[in-house]
């Protein structure tokens, strides 16, 4: 399952996207060139989808329209979302939604439109929209008694995941979970959910890869305190007998950061967003989350888009230039184009770089 095709109009500082997707995509510029605003609008959709609150909360929760909207918009204010989903043997889908505001600026849907294999099932604003305008202020996608000839769409979006876990976050015992938080404070809960004969399959994978990076990481395991919190266990070699065992609280940044990437990679297989993976990790390892993205997932292999800085990670031979997004700012915006060679960052450097050793002096 993976998005094959994305256009964005007006969307943040990106005035028009149109990339064709494979499984992975790189997405590679400058400071503030966009590329967390790029993996945002993949977040938008699963927002979307969401029955409680859907397009209105999406939109709430980023500022309002006026907040999304590229400054740069000038012919039509309207923001665009067009996506192609291959679903496999479930067909070949597309959603379409413009959407702008109204004079009280309540944001307003302009065009929502939905297609399988070619055929259109969804048109709107139908008969009924233009009868009552204020249907517009909701999408047929998040509406369950709406959606039903394309509630795969809906599925499909609710899916994606967004990670970028925060080690401390992980850490903290009295961690008050939040549901799906892409920084780490329900991360050993989602890991405790699991069926527990997936969870340890899982969890001997991950130990198995951890050692290549962490060679004292005997065993790892995950156990609940009296208090039912969950807590991850790891045994380290250690000269004295019994004296290894330690928990998420000793464990090193970087070995949580690998750790959580590598459940990520095994956990689903809807797309799944990646801010900076090599974060807290040497280059070494960095330069082997290529392959893990390929390997990790065996069948179920999910799509990934990763927004990154590192030449150590985009330096494996396995990435194609059609999996390399790079980002160039402008006066007008910020464009979106496929690498056409490997020679990327380069071409993202931010312009007298060097200078910025000399702290303005």
């Amino acid at each position: 399952m993976r998005i094959t095709r994305l256009r964005l109009e007006n969307w943040r500082n990106f005035r028009k996207v149109d990339l064709s997707l494979r499984r992975r995509a790189f997405l590679v510029g400058p400071n503030a060139s966009g590329k967390s605003n790029l993996l945002d609008a993949f977040r938008f959709l699963r927002d979307l989808a969401e029955p409680q609150g859907g397009f209105l909360s999406a939109v709430a929760a980023r500022g309002g329209v006026g907040q999304i909207r590229c400054l740069h918009a000038r012919e039509n204010p309207a923001v665009l979302f067009d996506v192609e989903i291959d679903l496999v043997e479930r067909g070949q889908w597309r959603y379409l939604l413009e959407f702008g505001q109204d004079k009280q600026r309540r944001p307003v849907v302009r065009r929502e439109h939905a297609w399988k294999d070619g055929r259109a099932l969804l048109e709107r604003p139908d008969a009924l929209d233009r009868e009552d305008p204020n249907r517009l202020t909701q999408t047929h996608l998040e509406q369950v008694n709406a959606n039903k000839e394309f509630r795969e769409i809906a599925d499909f979006f609710s899916q994606i995941h967004y990670l970028h876990l925060v080690p401390q976050l992980i850490r903290e015992a009295e961690r008050r979970s939040k549901p799906d938080d892409p920084f780490g404070t329900d991360f050993l809960e989602r890991i405790a959910t699991v069926p527990a004969k997936t969870r340890e399959s899982r969890l001997r994978r991950i130990n198995a890869a951890l050692r290549l990076a962490v060679p004292q990481l005997a065993e790892l395991k995950l156990e609940r305190d009296g208090r039912g919190i969950p807590h991850l266990r790891g045994r380290y070699d250690h000269w004295r007998p019994n004296a290894g065992w330690q928990s998420e609280e000793q464990f090193s940044d970087g070995t949580l950061r690998l750790l959580g990437l590598l459940w990520a990679l095994l956990d689903g297989s809807a797309p799944l967003l990646l801010e900076e993976p090599e974060l807290s990790l040497h280059s070494a390892i960095v330069r082997q989350i290529p392959r893990m993205m390929n390997q990790a997932g065996g069948r179920n292999r999910r799509q990934i888009f990763v927004s990154t800085h590192s030449g150590e990670l985009l330096s494996d031979a396995s990435i194609a230039p059609e999996e390399v997004v790079i980002l160039t700012p402008s006066a007008q915006g910020t464009t979106a184009t496929l690498a056409a060679d490997n020679a990327v960052l380069p071409a993202t450097e931010p312009p007298n770089v060097s200078e910025l050793a000399l702290l303005g002096g």
